[in-house]
């Protein structure tokens, strides 16, 4: 079954590149790809913005848990799962979106990895970037290794901008908890981002390609259902309550 459905993407992706010729080919038919994925998921994202607003209306109630039932953990483990049931909030609600993208990422990467599709030839490792191939990693220059350090430079360049974005949002918001982390747990939030660096390394230019427009489309997405939050959170107001229908 997975061989027909890669067999089956292969054939989708090929026929989007030749329609997206004019304007960059395969690597616009992966940029496309991945913002109709991040387009379906969509609503699963607005969703999770809802239930991040409805726990933070919980706060007030999570902090009276906290002190009544003390260092009884297994209590209140009990007690916040019953109080977030009660307001019909998951706590899990917020990995949806995450998740679904997966197995996309996944057929994206073996597309730009494999060397034959249903015993053919792969034609997608022959397509290019600048001259660069979409296959082609980092650390391996092709014989144009200037075109290749620029087009990977470009690209990591663009992922450091969107890391360091949401490195920045994740420390505020990280400041804004009713007990904020110190020490390692603090320097996570604002190191965490800047992982995703290391798909300009090990990953092919595609798939670094497609983690690329997916971070911007939800540093986009951030700005736009999020909008007003952390600031007015810390201001003790509301968040916006028409960033999210």
């Amino acid at each position: 079954m997975f061989d027909s459905l890669f067999h089956a993407a292969h054939t989708a992706v090929i026929h989007l590149s030749t329609v997206l010729a004019p304007v960059g080919g395969t690597a616009a038919a992966v940029v496309a790809v991945t913002m109709l994925v991040r387009l379906l998921v969509h609503p699963l994202t607005r969703a999770a913005v809802r239930g991040e607003r409805a726990r933070a209306a919980l706060a007030p109630q999570l902090a009276a848990l906290r002190k009544k039932h003390g260092k009884d953990t297994a209590a209140l483990a009990q007690a916040m799962t019953d109080l977030h049931r009660e307001a019909g909030v998951s706590p899990l609600a917020g990995f949806a979106p995450m998740l679904l993208q997966a197995p996309v990422f996944i057929v994206l990467y073996q597309l730009f990895a494999s060397a034959t599709v249903a015993g053919q030839a792969n034609v997608l490792l022959d397509s290019t970037l600048f001259g660069v191939p979409l296959s082609a990693h980092l650390l391996a220059p092709a014989a144009a290794w200037l075109p290749h350090l620029a087009v990977f430079g470009g690209v990591v360049a663009v992922l450091t901008a969107l890391a360091w974005a949401s490195s920045q949002r994740a420390v505020r918001l990280a400041a804004l908890q009713e007990t904020p982390p110190t020490g390692l747990l603090a320097a996570l939030p604002r190191v965490l981002p800047y992982a995703i660096l290391v798909s300009a390394v090990v990953l092919p230019l595609a798939a670094v390609l497609y983690l690329a427009t997916s971070t911007a489309w939800t540093v986009a997405e951030n700005a736009l259902l999020r909008r007003g939050y952390p600031a007015r959170a810390a201001s003790g107001l509301p968040a916006s309550g028409g960033a999210v229908a």
